[in-house]
């Protein structure tokens, strides 16, 4: 395993290990029956082995439980109200007992060495408190490119980059740091695992990467759209919390709120195209929002000024150019 280690210069004198940290998997699920079985084998083919693997069931009503079972005693699996991801997630690590907890979709697939490569970068570098690879994105089937060409790894400042994007992606977390922060906010639908990275990485953690793709996400083109403006507005939420943490120095707060402008933006954009897309009454009521708002291109905002302000019959045709470039779509590499 020869892939290059990134990660920032250590504060200090660095010791590896002289044996790897602990790995627990947890895969926090909500009606997963179908794909679930698919993931739990990819986790249980890893060599080594993980400590453990938990299914955090977050209320599924499905067959999850029958998807579950032939794997025995060697899966557990924890039930909880259906409440999020992000209650998943803390239930499920709150059970766990690794060093590390490794978090994984019921719908992706580990790549063979994934763990073993986790477990290396974690005794190099016992300092990091924050373990990834890289992975490839799958689009309905047909590889889609790698996380790491849409979001480079910075060996330096990654306080500022976590204020403008969440350039880590499925990272193992060290379960005392969690234990630490309190672990996942459930008040996000979306958006809790940068959340919980930008504050670990703001409260001192640092992360590294094995830069290997040994994992695949998997993206279907009904995620891309249905959620879009959602998942954007939980990203300015998170970003307005961030404001308030205790470990924000007072020379960061600027990249900070020009990330946040640029996200409300984005978030307008999307929940405005997306009214307007599907002919819901409130769709000029977001095109006025949108002309109103900071970080959007000046043709936008008089498009979207135009397309509310003009009847229906003339505005239409400034509807469909405010539509041309999709925010509802996920920007993948080809």
């Amino acid at each position: 395993m020869n892939a290059p280690v990134l990660a920032p210069e250590p504060v200090g004198a660095v010791e590896p290990l002289p044996r790897p940290p602990s790995f627990s998997v947890v895969l926090p699920v909500y009606q997963g029956a179908k794909t679930i079985g698919e993931a739990i084998e990819s986790v249980l083919a890893q060599q080594p082995a993980p400590l453990e693997v938990i299914v955090a069931d977050d209320g599924s009503t499905d067959a999850l439980d029958r998807a579950v079972a032939p794997f025995g005693d060697q899966v557990k699996t924890v039930h909880l109200p259906h409440r999020g991801v992000a209650a998943a997630r803390n239930v499920g690590w709150r059970a766990a007992s690794g060093e590390f907890v490794l978090f994984w979709d019921a719908d992706d697939v580990l790549l063979a060495g994934k763990l073993a490569a986790l477990e290396k970068l974690g005794q190099e570098r016992p300092d990091l408190d924050l373990l990834c690879t890289d992975l490839y994105f799958e689009r309905d089937g047909r590889h889609a490119g790698r996380f790491g060409e849409v979001n480079p790894f910075p060996l330096r400042g990654q306080r500022a980059t976590i204020l403008e994007r969440c350039f880590v992606v499925q990272p193992a977390f060290r379960r005392s740091r969690l234990v630490e922060i309190g672990g996942f906010d459930e008040t996000l639908s979306t958006g809790e695992d940068w959340d919980c990275v930008l504050r670990l990485i703001l409260d001192g953690s640092p992360a590294g990467l094995w830069d290997e793709p040994l994992g695949v996400y998997r993206i279907s083109s009904g995620s891309l759209t249905n959620f879009r403006p959602k998942t954007l507005q939980d990203r300015v939420q998170l970003l307005e919390k961030a404001l308030d943490h205790p470990g924000l120095r007072e020379g960061e707060r600027p990249a900070l709120e020009h990330s946040l402008v640029a996200q409300r933006g984005r978030a307008r954009l999307a929940a405005a195209q997306s009214a307007i897309s599907s002919e819901t009454p409130d769709a000029r009521r977001r095109s006025l929002d949108l002309a109103s708002t900071r970080g959007v291109g000046l043709r936008v905002r008089l498009y979207s000024l135009a397309f509310a302000l003009l009847p229906k019959r003339l505005g239409a045709p400034l509807g469909r150019r405010l539509t041309l470039t999709s925010e509802l779509t996920r920007s993948l590499p080809s």
